[in-house]
């Protein structure tokens, strides 16, 4: 007689869902999220799915009636508690979409609690579709078995970012013509923490000057080459969880 496999199973499919999270609550999930249930991951009635709300944590569900369109789920446990993250905020350019998407993915994977796009006068990108990229966080989140979405805050320009920075939070400025070794830097400071990485082109000298102007700015190396955005954040990111984050 075959085992009982575990309760809930690990290949179940993992998804967010907006509704509040609690046992017993019966709810439809629909659209996008039903169609992935139903036709992709042929979900059945008394199936389990694993869904976050972002507000009280992981949950093991079972699933209900099947429609065509639409089904109902129950959670019945309480897997994990939301993610307690680290303080860290990524500052990042606004880049060419795609390289943009790949930074949004990664900040998520990383662990970064908030995500800034900023606008620079070299930014080829100037605006962001903030649905598409809440979706793409929620697809990172869902990968990567996190419970907690990041922030993802509307884009602003960099005279405003610095205007209004929160004094205790360290700005580390990634900058191309260098500074401090980084990871000596995010060592030597244990409150929030946020990374500034620049466009395409680099921040020109103005921008440069008004950065390291700061109060809370430091300017750091991330080696002896000069990495695209996207790169920097990524590696910025990466040395300051292993540094200073959940990484240790």
């Amino acid at each position: 007689m075959p085992a009982t496999p575990a309760w809930p199973l690990k290949s179940a499919p993992r998804l967010f869902v907006d509704a509040p999270l609690e046992t017993g609550a019966t709810f439809t999930i629909e659209g996008g999220q039903a169609h992935y249930l139903i036709k992709v991951m042929r979900a059945a009635e008394g199936g389990v799915v694993i869904l976050c709300d972002n507000v009280t944590g992981e949950w093991a569900a079972r699933i209900g009636s099947v429609g065509k369109r639409d089904l109902l789920v129950t959670p019945e446990e309480l897997l994990r508690p939301r993610d307690e993250v680290p303080d860290f905020m990524l500052c990042a350019a606004l880049l060419k979409k795609d390289r943009f998407d790949l930074v949004l993915e990664k900040a998520c994977e990383l662990g970064a609690a908030k995500i800034q796009p900023v606008l620079t006068r070299r930014c080829v990108a100037d605006k962001l579709n903030l649905d598409r990229a809440r979706a793409i966080l929620v697809e990172a989140a869902e990968q990567c078995a996190r419970t907690a979405l990041p922030a993802l805050a509307e884009p602003v320009k960099l005279d405003g970012l610095l205007k209004h920075w929160e004094p205790s939070r360290a700005l580390y400025f990634a900058d191309e013509n260098g500074g401090e070794v980084a990871a000596a830097a995010f060592a030597s400071h244990t409150g929030p923490a946020a990374l500034l990485t620049g466009p395409e082109g680099g921040f020109d000298e103005a921008e440069r000057a008004a950065i390291r102007a700061h109060s809370a700015a430091r300017a750091i190396s991330l080696g002896p080459r000069i990495l695209r955005g996207e790169t920097a954040a990524i590696a910025g990111m990466a040395l300051w969880m292993g540094t200073c984050g959940d990484w240790k």
